[in-house]
């Protein structure tokens, strides 16, 4: 078993780089061991395929140098918020049991973040229960309950409760989501693919514009914005940048 410090959760290949690639390159440069379960293979995405996005997901991993990163491999679009669905996630938490989680935002253009968001943050707290009983390897896990949960912005703005300075970590979030061709802009795109929303140069436009504005208020170059479950307590004022 790997001891996580954060286990981040995307119900796409991609939405964690998106979101929170900065930050989780930041924590691993800082030491901590950080992994990432895709919920779904993205197997609707217009462009590409799902075997393509395994492989683009193995390599922005090896970029973000995360511990592990693994797939659920839940129905694209169609996953719920369902026992069977909750009992898997409550696995994964115990087995790897981080003391953070981020994940997907509550409310988003895309439909499966929402559900994904609430499913993972169920999950979360289920997992604490101990007469949920789950097991891996044939051996009953015990209960686990990460100290917190994050949501990273996606697409839909909204006004974070706290923001990470990342500004060392651009280029390194933005080659972890360049080694996703398949979906987003590049030079030597495939042209016979469709173009989508966030296939265009317009697209990796608008991931910067993102950053700069969640760092300017920071005094940062570049931020990555979360939202809070609960407050978040310090231990002095001036833990607070």
């Amino acid at each position: 078993m790997i001891k996580l410090d954060i286990l981040a959760f995307g119900a796409h290949p991609d939405d964690v780089e998106l979101g929170a690639g900065g930050t989780i390159a930041l924590e691993v440069a800082n030491g901590k061991k950080v992994g990432i379960i895709d919920l779904t293979r993205g197997e609707l995405g217009s462009r590409g395929n799902a075997d393509i996005r395994d492989k683009e997901a193995i390599e922005s991993a090896r970029i973000l140098g995360v511990e592990m990163r693994m797939n659920l491999g839940l129905r694209d679009g169609f996953f719920l918020d369902n026992e069977v669905n909750q009992l898997e996630i409550i696995k994964w938490i115990r087995y790897f049991q981080p003391e953070v989680v981020l994940c997907n935002v509550i409310n988003d253009r895309h439909t499966d973040h929402g559900k994904a968001s609430k499913l993972v943050s169920t999950a979360c707290f289920l997992a604490g229960l101990r007469k949920i009983e789950t097991v891996y390897d044939s051996i009953a896990q015990k209960e686990w309950r990460p100290n917190a949960i994050y949501h990273y912005i996606q697409d839909y703005y909204h006004k974070p409760d706290f923001v990470v300075d990342v500004e060392n970590f651009l280029d390194q979030k933005l080659s972890a989501i360049g080694a996703f061709k398949s979906q987003f802009y590049s030079m030597d795109q495939d042209q016979n693919e469709p173009q989508t929303l966030i296939s265009t140069k317009a697209f990796m436009d608008f991931v910067m514009a993102r950053g700069l504005d969640f760092g300017r208020p920071i005094n940062s170059k570049f931020g990555e914005g979360f939202l809070i479950e609960r407050l978040i307590g310090v231990n002095s004022l001036f833990d607070i940048k």
